[in-house]
This record gives C-alpha cells, sequence and structure tokens, in this order.
C-alpha cells in the first residue's frame, strides 16, 4: 500500500467534508449570526462531541485500533471477528446507558459546561433544550468510530472520511428547507445533528459487510483481546479527558465573556480544523495502523521510519496552512461568514481568534502524528502525563492571557495552542528519549529551505492580498474570485520554491505492506 497515495485519498474525502462544513457554516452564520442562540446552539453540540472524543474517537479507538491490528496479523479471522462482535456489543450497551442518563441529566450537563448562562435564563433553557435533542449523537458517532477503526485497519481509509459528509449535508439540508417550519428555527439544526448521526452509522453498515466484520450481537465476557481493549482504556479514557476538561474550561471562560464569544472561538476553529482534519487526522488515521502492525512485527527500523515520513510531511504541509491562516484572516473570515446577521464586529472579533489559533496550527497536527507513536505500542500512559501537564499549562497561560493581558476571547486560543505546541515537544522528546523514533538524516537542511519557502509566501501573499478591511466592502463573488486566486498563488508560490530549492515528491513516496 503506497501510504502517499491513501493520505492523498482520506485527505480529499476529508476535504470534501470540511468544504460542506463550511458551507454548513457559511449558512448558520448567515440566518443566525453570532449571538445568544449561536451561543446555545454551540455549546448543546459541543457536549456530546466533547463524550465522543473522549469515548470513540479518543480512548477507545487509541486501544481498539492496536489490539485489532495485532489480531489481523496474528490470530484468524474468526478469532478477529469475535473480538469485534463482543466490542460492538458492550460499546453500544453503555452508550445507550450513556445517552438516557445525558438526556436527563442536561439541566446539570449546562452548568456545569456554561456556568455563565445562568445569568441569561432564556439562553440557559434553550440550551437545555437543544442538549436534548443533540445528545443521542453520541451514540450514533460513536458506532461510527467504532466501524471507521474496523475500516482503516483493513486499509478502507477512504470510507470513514467521507463519512462526516452525511451531518453536513442533514445540516445544510435543515437550514435551507425546514428551518422556517420551526416555531424555534435554531432546533432544526440540533435535530439535524440526531439525523447526521444516524446516517453516518447507516452509511458504514455496508462497507463493513462487504468486508465480512459486521457486528453481531455477542455478550461474552471473557474475550482476552476485549479485557486488553478495556485495560487500555482506563489510562486513555484519562488522556483524552484531559485535553477534553482543557476545551470545557475554555468553554467556561467564555460563557462569562462577551456573549458572541463562544461563535466567534466555534467560527475561528472552524478554519482551524481544516488542515487539522485533511492533514492531522489524515495522516494519524493511516499511521496508526501501520505502526501497529510493524510493533507487532518488532520492526523498529520500519516503526521509526514511518514516523519519520510522518513528521516531514506534516511540517511541508501544515506550517504554510499555518502562515496563511494568519496573513489572510481577514479575507478568510470575511469570504465565509461575512453576510446576513453576521456583522463587522463578528468578522474582527473571530479574525483575532483565528490568528491565535494559527500560532499553534502546527503543533496541534504534530500532535496527531506524534501521540500514535506511543498507542501503536500500546503505551498511553506516557501521553497521559503529558497531557496532564499540558492541562495545568495552558489554563495557567488561559489566566494569565485574560486577566493579566487582557485578550478576552483570543486568550482562550492562543492557550490552547501554545498548549498544543508544549504537547508536541514533550511527545517529541520521550520518543527520542526512550530511542523509539531515531530521525533520518537531513533534518536541518530540510528545515532550512522549508522556512525559506515559508518566507517567500509570506511575502507574496501580504502584498497580493492588499488592504485586509476592503474585503468586508467585497461582493461575493468578488470575495470567492480573491480568495480563491490567493490560495492559488500562495500554494504555487510555496511550492516552487520548495520545488526550485530540490524537494520532489517522489522522495516521499511511502510504501507499506497490507
Amino acid at each position: 500500500m503506497n501510504l502517499l497515495k491513501a493520505l492523498a485519498k482520506v485527505g480529499s474525502m476529508t476535504f470534501i467534508s470540511r468544504i460542506l462544513g463550511f458551507v454548513r457554516d457559511t449558512l448558520i452564520a448567515r440566518v443566525f449570526g453570532a449571538g445568544m442562540i449561536t451561543d446555545a446552539f454551540i455549546v448543546a453540540f459541543k457536549i456530546p462531541n466533547l463524550l465522543r472524543r473522549i469515548s470513540a474517537e479518543g480512548a477507545f479507538s487509541q486501544a481498539f485500533v492496536p489490539i485489532l491490528a495485532e489480531y489481523k496479523s496474528q490470530r484468524t479471522f474468526d478469532e478477529t471477528h469475535s473480538l469485534v462482535n463482543r466490542v460492538a456489543t458492550w460499546l453500544g450497551i453503555i452508550l445507550v446507558g450513556v445517552t438516557l442518563l445525558g438526556m436527563l441529566a442536561a439541566p446539570w450537563i449546562v452548568a456545569l459546561i456554561a456556568p455563565g448562562f445562568k445569568a441569561e435564563p432564556d439562553k440557559m433553557q434553550l440550551t437545555i433544550e437543544l442538549l436534548r435533542i443533540t445528545f443521542p449523537y453520541i451514540f450514533f458517532i460513536s458506532l461510527v468510530s467504532m466501524a471507521g477503526g474496523v475500516l482503516n485497519t483493513y486499509n478502507k481509509f477512504g470510507i470513514p472520511a467521507f463519512t462526516p459528509v452525511w451531518l453536513n449535508v442533514a445540516m445544510i439540508a435543515a437550514v435551507l428547507f425546514f428551518a422556517e417550519h420551526f416555531a424555534e428555527p435554531i432546533k432544526v439544526l440540533a435535530w439535524a445533528v440526531f439525523v447526521g448521526g444516524f446516517l453516518q452509522l447507516i452509511f458504514q453498515i455496508p462497507f463493513l459487510k462487504q468486508i465480512g466484520l459486521l457486528p453481531k450481537f455477542e455478550m461474552k465476557r471473557d474475550d482476552e483481546g476485549m479485557w486488553r481493549i478495556l485495560k487500555l482504556m482506563g489510562p486513555a479514557v484519562l488522556g483524552v479527558s484531559v485535553a477534553q476538561i482543557s476545551l470545557i474550561i475554555n468553554t467556561i471562560f467564555a460563557s462569562f465573556l462577551a456573549t458572541g464569544s463562544v461563535s466567534w472561538l466555534y467560527y475561528a476553529d472552524r478554519l482551524m480544523e481544516f488542515p487539522t482534519g485533511v492533514l492531522g487526522v489524515a495522516l494519524g488515521t493511516i499511521l496508526l495502523p501501520s505502526l501497529s502492525k510493524a510493533y507487532a512485527g518488532s520492526d523498529d527500523s520500519e516503526y521509526s521510519q514511518l514516523l519519520d515520513w510522518g513528521l516531514r510531511l506534516t511540517f511541508i504541509l501544515a506550517a504554510p496552512a499555518a502562515v496563511a491562516l494568519a496573513v489572510l484572516a481577514t479575507p478568510l473570515v470575511a469570504t465565509l461568514f461575512h453576510y446576513g446577521k453576521f456583522t463587522a464586529i463578528d468578522v474582527a472579533m473571530t479574525q483575532q481568534a483565528l490568528i491565535a489559533y494559527s500560532v499553534g496550527l502546527l503543533g496541534l497536527i504534530l500532535v496527531k502524528i506524534l501521540a500514535p507513536g506511543f498507542y501503536a505500542r500500546q503505551n498511553i500512559k506516557t501521553p497521559v502525563k503529558i497531557a496532564v501537564f499540558t492541562l495545568v499549562a495552558t489554563q495557567l497561560m488561559n489566566l494569565i492571557f485574560i486577566f493579566g493581558l487582557h485578550l478576552n476571547h483570543a486568550a482562550l486560543a492562543l492557550a490552547i495552542g501554545l498548549g498544543a505546541c508544549i504537547n508536541a515537544t514533550l511527545l517529541f522528546y520521550h520518543l527520542r528519549k526512550a530511542h523509539i523514533y531515531q530521525p533520518q538524516a537531513g533534518w536541518l537542511i530540510f528545515l532550512f529551505k522549508l522556512f525559506a519557502a515559508l518566507g517567500v509566501m509570506t511575502i507574496v501573499l501580504y502584498f497580493a492580498m492588499g488592504d485586509a478591511n476592503a474585503w468586508l466592502n467585497f461582493s461575493l463573488m468578488k470575495r470567492l474570485a480573491y480568495i480563491s486566486g490567493l490560495v492559488v498563488l500562495g500554494g504555487i508560490t510555496y511550492f516552487a520554491t520548495l520545488f526550485l530549492l530540490g524537494f520532489r515528491p517522489k522522495d516521499y513516496m511511502r510504501r507499506v505492506k497490507h
């Protein structure tokens, strides 16, 4: 299997999903703006998303995929299918309980996550009602994530990468065709989340059936593999929870700031999630099964080379994205969101958050590459310890940036980004200290050429962009044409400079055995 080709496939599927996500968010911004009702929806949607990252995409995947990869390479197909059956059965039972409990406890959950909303009873009540509608999403999306882990382990990377498209389709359709039929139009978004989760689960079933691993109900509790997964999940839940606790604390801080702060951070975060998803999640997705297989086969050289390949690609692709987001912050926010109820003030506030986020983009993506270096070896304790330290450091920075430097909502974005850089640095240090990762030759000249290309691209984009504030008065078509031109110009400038400095795509081709 060609990993670069797999990355391109996963990245392209994720790209489609992210583009639809921008269409979705543009519609939400235009119809609902960045005020009380959008703050309420974003908090209500964030809560099941946080649990999803803990139970499914986070701790569960970190524990499940390495064991499943080991079963695939060392055990029979029937044993592997039995593992999938038992894990799916118990996961489904637990999720039903969590979903029901979450819907019942909605008032207390909202009070915990967004205590600042108590000062506005209408906002508080709306958030509770929206949360009760969105909470079943955790049931659907957790099973979707498990199915995605199975498909990724069997090199069916494109299907899980495309799956999120259905959530965006559901939300876009809801805003365009159904919002006007609701007494409270914002509730159409909550129901779209529910339907989107269901569609994502249904979409993956035929592909699981195709590889013969569609789960069946099987409650046997003495499966050795399942107990190993549970054993790994203990520290994994703690580690992932630490990261999510940081996000929860940020939401708590934001709930006390000016109305709109939650929304401004959300829209900036959506722009940040584009490169994070297209590159970071895609690379982490294809690396984890390959690293797990290399570890199971005791191939330390292959293991180290895979990590090195992932790190170099991250620098090549993530660094220009971070620079472009910072330089083009106002044009990007204006082009995507400055319509209808999304005012010029909203553009300025979101731009501040986006620039703050961009400082840590490289760190955010590097974490998604470095952490699988530990997960593949079934070592989750080390990333957990680092995550705890990062949490403390992030919250200390929040206090300094908000109360000392008075950066308001942008402080929360800056602290997350710098915290991710700290996290990535410590992960790298421990990989090197334990001799898990041995850097390949040529890193210094690689970084020198990379920064030279970044410098050229930054200068070209800055002068080509013109007066950033003038973008607020451009028409929709003019904004789209100009931003498309800038993106193409920046890409051509950057990659042409890399080419002149000796970079060649063939140097980053990497093959692994199925």
